[in-house]
């Protein structure tokens, strides 16, 4: 099955070719949506000045050149020279019935890739904030959209559980015990840990004389220092405390919903072995060179205040190594023995010069080939009702746990206002999955490089662009199926459009596929967002105006059912891709 757009793709540029010979036969035909018609033909105002034609003029050419018998109903030439198709009904009604017979509703299953995608990435013993929970979803989004359109992602959640802190944090998990309920705050209040092994080190530090308060900031470097060279028993210890951490990362990814496993960690630890390596190699190709005891890469173009080049600092003065030595040996990691074919990093925007350095020092050192793609996918901030960053009232960065335990209260209150007649359990199954919903549909809905306000009030809510209006009306065509005693996979009657609503449905249902294509090249998930919610409008349209058991004529009855399993199977896949819940009822 072929979305319209692209069925109708090379027809439109035959007619360019006829008009204007072969070599324009690849021309954008520049299809658009157009409110006077079901598709606008803009390709004679990008062709003409080429040409030397004014744009009606070619318009009209390529009118006279177009071959769509049973396709549309009319083309014309309308404005300066746009052509507007109008298809012929019996053509959606033919395409709506493929749509029904393929098991994946028209997304095709590209030519498949090797895609790394790095997301997340927590630190180990801190907090998850709601800094982390758009680069968690926006990720999963894409991973699960890839991963539908047929290519192989290798889920990169590149933690960091690697550097001078962990010296601290071993020593206070030997001070409290493994065992202890102070260490099990890892699992549970991650930040209460590290904040307690903060002090520590701070007293000890400021301790007069040096080292009275129990050595505690002496141990801890010398800790940082075993560490680092490998010492065993240390090392223990530290797989001991990331275990700790591991355990509190999955009850988030579980609350969320997203699909980072255990076997997706790629640490900061993980390239360990790469890093004398890395800065050698560079060194050895003149690459990077010493300034001021730090081993140093200077690019053409990176520039600082008085235009000073700004240096990418691979190995700092006292040996030790840092986020871009890091950084450089996951690209050749990737390439080389995960051969990527892209690779996307889905993490903040301010990020943007570093990753640039990075990637320009790997391509300069032979590492990061042409052919291989890094993208990053910039995340912007969520933002308070003063439109600052989220934080608490203290200042601090706002707890992912607490922002997703409010959402689920929330989500309870309307899922108790709106079905009493549940009981206590069916609503707070609805209520979470309606919470979490809410949550990942607002952020997904808007930009990933743009801010937004946090609004739980509006995000929860059953009406408006919203994840619990999409989850009602999922909700309502499954009660569709369930009066009539039907299974909705099992609905193939032929569609035929006759009213408006219909058409209207059915034009919506058939755009999907090229949606999903969109969203997996142009790695915005938002389209798909927007898409689901015009296509729940669409079925709510229908729904008012085209009765669906009480049709007029068996036939009328067995088509509307046809194109309501359509939506319920559209907007499931959808969402699902979006990681989004869809309640059987509510």
């Amino acid at each position: 099955m072929v979305s319209p757009l692209v069925a109708l793709t090379p027809k439109v540029q035959s007619a360019i070719a006829a008009v204007l010979g072969e070599d324009y036969r690849e021309a954008d035909p520049v299809l658009r949506p157009s409110q006077f018609a079901d598709v606008q033909v803009n390709a004679a105002l990008a062709l003409a000045k080429r040409v030397g034609l004014r744009p009606r003029d070619l318009a009209a050419r390529i009118v006279e050149a177009l071959e769509l018998d049973g396709v549309c109903e009319t083309a014309e030439v309308s404005g300066p020279g746009f052509v507007n198709l109008t298809f012929r009904d019996r053509w959606i009604d033919s395409l709506a019935d493929e749509l029904a017979a393929d098991p994946r509703v028209g997304v095709p299953v590209q030519a498949r890739e090797n895609i790394p995608i790095d997301y997340s990435a927590p630190n180990v013993a801190k907090e998850m904030h709601v800094g982390h929970l758009r680069t968690t979803i926006v990720g999963d989004a894409l991973a699960r959209t890839l991963e539908h359109l047929g290519h192989h992602v290798i889920r990169q959640n590149h933690v960091g559980d690697w550097g001078t802190p962990f010296g601290m944090l071993i020593e206070h998990l030997l001070e409290v015990g493994e065992d202890s309920a102070a260490a099990g705050l890892l699992v549970t209040d991650p930040n209460a840990f590290y904040q307690a092994a903060r002090a520590k080190f701070d007293a000890a530090e400021k301790a007069e004389p040096a080292g009275s308060a129990g050595d505690f900031d002496v141990r801890s470097r010398a800790r940082v220092v075993l560490l680092q060279a490998g010492d065993e028993a240390t090392l223990a210890h530290w797989r001991r405390l990331v275990d700790l951490s591991k355990a509190y990362f999955n009850k988030v990814y579980r609350t969320l919903g997203v699909t980072l496993t255990d076997a997706d960690l790629a640490g900061e630890s993980s390239y360990n072995d790469m890093l004398a390596d890395v800065c050698d190699e560079l060194e050895a190709k003149g690459i990077a060179t010493v300034s001021e005891g730090a081993l140093c890469v200077f690019l053409d173009g990176y520039t600082g205040r008085e235009g000073k080049p700004v240096p990418l600092i691979v190995r700092k003065s006292d040996g030790g190594y840092g986020y871009a030595t890091t950084d450089l040996a996951t690209v050749k990691y990737r390439v080389e023995q995960l051969h990527a074919d892209r690779v996307l990093y889905v993490i903040g925007a301010p990020q943007a010069l570093h990753l640039n350095m990075v990637w320009d020092t790997a391509r300069k050192a032979g590492w990061l080939p042409d052919a291989v793609r890094p993208v990053h996918i910039r995340i912007g901030n969520v933002l308070g009702s003063d439109r600052k960053i989220l934080k608490t009232r203290s200042g601090r960065p706002l707890r992912l746990v607490m922002l997703l335990d409010e959402a689920v209260e929330a989500a309870q209150d309307v899922i108790d206002a709106a079905r009493p007649d549940l009981d206590e359990q069916t609503r707070a199954t609805i209520a979470r999955q309606v919470g979490i919903g809410a949550v990942k549909y607002a952020d997904l809905s808007v930009a990933h490089d743009s801010e937004y306000v946090f609004d739980l009030a509006r995000m929860v809510s059953l009406t408006g662009n919203t994840g619990p209006y999409l989850q009602y009306v999922v909700a309502r065509v499954r009660s569709i199926f369930r009066q009539a005693g039907l299974d909705p996979l099992a609905q193939r009657a032929p569609v035929a459009v006759a009213e408006p609503a219909e058409r209207d449905l059915a034009k919506r249902l058939l755009g999907f596929a090229d949606v999903v294509v969109a969203v997996g090249s142009e790695y915005e998930p938002h389209r798909l967002a927007g898409y689901l919610f015009e296509l729940a409008q669409d079925f709510s349209a229908f729904y008012e105006s085209c009765p669906v058991l009480k049709a007029g004529t068996d036939a009328v009855r067995q088509s509307r059912l046809t194109l309501s399993a359509l939506v319920l199977r559209t907007m499931t896949t959808g969402l699902d891709l979006l990681g989004i819940e869809a309640p059987e009822q509510m």
